[in-house]
């Protein structure tokens, strides 16, 4: 570490209690283009720094608060005179590098401050839902953590935000300018570890956000939020599916505009959205597969269809051109977000199914598959998956026999019992 630089009104506590409250700071240069600056306000006082960038840019950055009153505490919240000094320095040898293309913010870094500069990295990385997750951050977690600076994070107030966000009655969708509704809160075991999965997800983009804001070097410690836990356990939902019998009632009920998109969900095990973006282009009758440009994971994949869907897919795209979409309405609009849910809903009540989503006819197709002893590994791969993680978890139950059989296959035998013709009597 360099040498610190003393000064005789900066370098201890009682030195700067004796100079005069004002805004502009009190200057000490620390080598050629950098110097460390103390604002002396009403409260104590701040340490700022002062250095030019990679351009010639003239900058300056809040290090964060002086350690006039409390001792320092090792999480950048109170800085020694000596701490201030070394990330000054840090600060301008990352600026001459290149790393900030322009002059950082002063004052406060916030967690509002983090999350923007979270999403602007996210999209430039092309990552797949940021509408969702903006909606996510400015719904339930900016009201409650936006204004906090990142120093005073502390894991009990992220605790805090985490439980009541699990004790919160979930959300309904309410028109702009209108109050928000929620739903009803029950008992219900299963709501309660759906509304704590739903905490452990927007903890997921909260962490991802902070945890970008420390890489940057926006905030010196990442101990707040690195040690706050997820709810465990809550990630195991019953998998809902249909039977045959529901699955042939099901189509029945629909109408006919909706009905070919659920005749391909359930042989196809797509996503909504995935079937949406179809065209006749991507069916491939010779090889009996559909091509999905665009999915959840960002990679394309291929999904093999039985007889019944190469039937279903080669009647589907009758009179359409290569660059048209698949599925339509009869009057020629798309599907877009969210239409099918109406529908749907209508169709589940006509067939006298309980309520389920349109997401788990994507579920039925794969216990189907799995019910009938496809592997793991195919299962993954027609639904998109990078491994198997995410079907074991969901799916693997349902494979009893296929474990059953992998073991005593596998494992062999050892011979370490002996061979008997004694069989035990039943109990009365």
């Amino acid at each position: 570490m360099a040498r610190t630089v003393r000064n005789a009104k900066l370098d201890t506590r009682s030195a700067r209690s004796k100079l005069t409250e004002r805004r502009e700071p009190y200057w000490v240069v620390i080598s050629k283009g950098c110097a460390l600056g103390y604002r002396k306000g009403v409260k104590g006082g701040t340490w700022v720094a002062k250095y030019h960038d990679d351009t010639g840019k003239r900058c300056i950055y809040a290090l964060g608060a002086a350690d006039d009153a409390i001792d320092v505490d090792g999480g950048g919240v109170c800085l020694s005179y000596p701490d201030a000094q070394a990330k000054a320095v840090e600060r301008a040898k990352l600026a001459e590098r290149g790393f900030e293309a322009e002059a950082p913010k002063i004052g406060a870094y916030t967690v509002k401050d983090a999350l923007t500069d979270y999403m602007t990295a996210y999209e430039r990385k092309g990552g797949k839902g940021s509408a969702r997750t903006q909606w996510v951050i400015d719904a339930l977690i900016i009201p409650t953590l936006g204004s906090i600076a990142l120093p005073k994070l502390s894991k009990r107030r992220i605790q805090a935000w985490q439980d009541d966000l699990a004790n919160s009655a979930p959300r309904l969708r309410t028109k702009p300018g209108e109050e928000q509704k929620f739903r009803s809160m029950d008992d219900d075991p299963d709501a309660t570890r759906r509304r704590r999965s739903t905490a452990n997800r927007v903890l997921t983009v909260l962490k991802a956000a902070l945890n970008h804001a420390h890489q940057e070097r926006k905030v010196s410690s990442d101990d707040a939020w690195r040690s706050v836990k997820a709810f465990r356990e809550v990630d195991s939902s019953r998998v809902r599916y249909l039977n045959d019998d529901e699955a042939r009632r099901l189509v029945n009920a629909c109408d006919a505009d909706f009905r070919p998109m659920v005749q391909a969900a359930l042989l196809t095990g797509c996503r909504y959205g995935e079937l949406t973006g179809l065209k006749v282009a991507d069916f491939n009758a010779d090889a009996g597969t559909i091509h999905i440009r665009y999915s959840k994971s960002g990679k394309p994949r291929h999904v093999v269809l039985t007889d019944e869907g190469r039937k279903f897919f080669a009647a589907a795209i009758v009179n359409k051109t290569g660059n048209a979409l698949i599925f339509t309405k009869s009057d020629g609009i798309v599907w877009g977000k969210s239409h099918q849910q109406r529908p749907f809903k209508l169709a589940l009540e006509k067939a006298k199914i309980g309520a389920m989503t349109f997401h788990e006819l994507r579920h039925t197709y794969a216990s189907r598959l799995i019910m009938a002893g496809a592997p793991l590994a195919v299962v993954a791969s027609q639904l998109g998956h990078s491994d198997t993680r995410m079907v074991e978890k969901h799916y693997g139950h349902m494979a009893p026999s296929y474990v059953a059989d992998t073991v005593r296959a596998s494992f062999g035998k050892i011979g370490i019992v002996e061979e008997t013709n004694v069989v035990p009597m039943g109990r009365a």
